[in-house]
């Protein structure tokens, strides 16, 4: 079969409404290896947003174009400039250039907000939301803290943080405040490795029985409604979704966010006769043509031929290339970030996804 690339004209990412242009307003140093980014709002209007929800930065660095989503920690309920925090990490070639390179002044192309780690807001609502985080999964939990506690004056929030030392963090302030300000309705706990010499908090690490003694200590039954959120590394996540399933907590009371930050998507091969296979991408109107080959996703193969699909994490996670299945057949290396809803519907996510027939036809969006 002979295979071809069409397309009727190249999108510019400046044309295009996913992408916004944020200039940085001021650049806060909230740990020895973390800063926040607070932005401007946009030219074209403030940014509309859920608390939770993340953004994706696109900057290039060394003559590449790199891609990383944060998640905002700013409330747009208090009218708070949007903001993300970024935690430097070993390796990381977009963390280490905002810690260090980049300072207020600066352009930064972003991505609309996106992302389903959110909770229904609303003033009437009276529920307990319990927030496990740890190092900089805290970002999202402090948007949605704050949102919770100034907009549901019924609602309590219990926030469970853990960290190596006291230098380590973040927001430090910010959630002491919040303590003094909303005392009745916030519990804060927290877990050090390495505490100070005076500490009486808990120390080392989370674990299952110990978030069982602190949600069953905390769990107050004038509520009729409750919540459980975790944000942070893979590890801590595991341990406290265990914690929940042993509590037999539901379900659809239980959120996790994460993102795994790299090149490439998981390294699955498809193995099958034909080798590549051919795919039909529609994006805001105009179809792509193009072969996939069978050790690349939908995805990478779109993206080596210069079309500019939307993209962030590459491991399945963010949903930011999530597309329908309008026609064929195509096979996900991981698809946890997709709800059972969403997968019932027919949709897909192109950095995990490869073809496995001739007939694959996709619409973004």
């Amino acid at each position: 079969m002979a295979f071809s690339f069409f397309k009727k004209k190249k999108k510019k990412e400046n044309n295009d409404s996913r992408y916004i242009n944020l200039t940085v307003k001021e650049v806060v140093k909230e740990t020895n290896d973390a800063v926040t980014l607070v932005f401007e709002q946009p030219e074209s209007g403030d940014l509309n947003y859920q608390p939770g929800q993340f953004i994706t930065l696109i900057l290039t660095i060394n003559g590449k174009k790199v891609r990383r989503a944060y998640s905002l920690c700013s409330a747009p309920a208090l009218g708070e400039l949007p903001a993300v925090t970024v935690k430097a990490v070993v390796g990381g070639i977009m963390s280490n250039y905002i810690n260090n390179e980049v300072k207020a002044g600066d352009v930064i192309q972003i991505m609309e907000p996106m992302g389903s780690f959110v909770l229904d807001i609303n003033a009437g609502n009276k529920k307990q939301v319990f927030l496990f985080g740890g190092g900089s999964g805290v970002t999202p939990l402090l948007s949605i803290a704050k949102s919770l506690l100034k907009q549901e004056p019924d609602s309590k929030v219990s926030l469970v943080y853990a960290n190596r030392d006291m230098d380590s963090i973040i927001f430090k302030n910010t959630i002491k405040n919040l303590q003094t300000e909303y005392q009745n309705r916030l519990d804060v706990i927290h877990f050090l490795e390495t505490p100070p010499s005076d500490w009486t908090g808990h120390t080392g690490y989370m674990t299952r029985e110990k978030i069982t003694q602190i949600i069953t200590e905390l769990k107050e039954d004038s509520y009729s409604d409750f919540s459980f959120m975790t944000c942070g590394p893979e590890p801590l996540m595991n341990i406290v979704w265990e914690a929940l399933e042993e509590l037999k907590i539901p379900e659809d009371k239980k959120f996790k966010e994460s993102f795994v930050a790299g090149n490439t998507s998981p390294s699955a091969i498809i193995a099958d006769a034909n080798g590549a296979h051919e795919v039909t991408v529609v994006l805001e109107g105009e179809e792509y043509i193009y072969e996939v080959p069978a050790n690349k996703t939908i995805l990478e193969a779109g993206l080596d031929r210069n079309i500019d699909l939307p993209y962030s994490c590459q491991s399945g996670l963010c949903t930011a290339c999530r597309g329908k299945c309008l026609e064929g057949s195509i096979k996900m290396d991981e698809d946890d970030g997709l709800s059972d809803e969403e997968k019932a519907e027919g949709y897909v996510l192109l950095c995990v996804g490869h073809p496995e027939s001739d007939d694959v036809k996709i619409e973004i969006g």
